[in-house]
């Protein structure tokens, strides 16, 4: 008897792997069908930071100039006003023209579903996954949200709220994560111990659904490359100084390196 329930639980544990192995291989999947979309970041290619005034900008072969406004930290193409970081775009000539904001800073973001690195791209590459890298933190929400300082790879640096951290315990050590809201989810950016061997430089990101009560799942099986990875023409932020990991997270996304 205690044979047969062995045999049983040890099948139950093969299909609840087999199950997870096949969730895993789809959100990869589903992350690079993203990234090589027609509007996906391997498209990006070209940043056009503006000025006050008119700003024209060379696009195409032939060669066509554009024209933005910016005035008062507004941007306008023919008297239409953009809104930066929005679905607000302009398209000609074959290319996307969307208006950005990064501290201040306003610019021109150039799609292009021809970009060399949308046609040249060799696919991402992969830690196995395995849903030991599935971890289920303690979630430690915050009175009130705090402010962290939030660096991109410019040099351009915004206060963003953090509403909380992850704690969590591996390899006997307990680790913890600040994240900060991204489009109503956890958005973490961290390094570790493979930080720039076998994984990205500049680190990698992480989200997970908002918690509801005191947990928090933290798949490491789904951490990515920043778009600076693919791209030289992104702003990725950068992780905070409390984000670096003390070990090394061999699961997720390893590095492209092209950036």
């Amino acid at each position: 008897m205690r044979a047969a329930v062995c045999f049983i639980a040890a099948g139950l544990l093969a299909a609840a792997s087999a199950s997870y192995a096949d969730e895993a291989a789809h959100w990869r999947a589903d992350y690079e069908a993203s990234l090589k979309a027609p509007d996906g970041w391997l498209s990006v290619a070209g940043l056009f930071w503006l000025k006050e005034g008119e700003n024209k900008i060379t696009i195409g072969a032939p060669a066509k100039t554009v024209a933005f406004t910016l005035a008062k930290k507004k941007v306008f193409y023919q008297g239409r006003e953009l809104k930066p970081d929005s679905d607000d775009k302009v398209e000609i000539a074959g290319v996307s023209l969307q208006p950005i904001e990064r501290d201040g800073n306003y610019g021109i973001r150039l799609r292009d579903p021809n970009a060399e690195t949308r046609r040249d791209f060799t696919g991402c590459k992969w830690f196995p996954a395995s849903e030991s890298w599935r971890i289920k933190a303690k979630w430690v929400p915050f009175p009130e949200p705090k402010k962290i300082a939030i660096t991109n790879i410019l040099g351009m640096t915004d206060d963003e709220p953090s509403p909380g951290y992850a704690e969590f315990t591996l390899k006997g050590q307990t680790l913890r994560l600040q994240p900060v809201i991204e489009d109503n989810e956890l958005f973490f950016l961290f390094k570790d111990q493979t930080t720039g061997k076998t994984t990205y430089p500049a680190g990698r990101f992480l989200y997970a659904p908002i918690p509801k009560g005191n947990e928090v799942v933290l798949d490491f099986n789904q951490s990515h490359n920043p778009p600076c990875a693919f791209t030289a023409f992104a702003t990725c932020p950068l992780p905070p100084r409390q984000n670096t990991l003390a070990i090394a997270i061999e699961a997720g996304e390893l590095n492209y390196g092209h950036h």
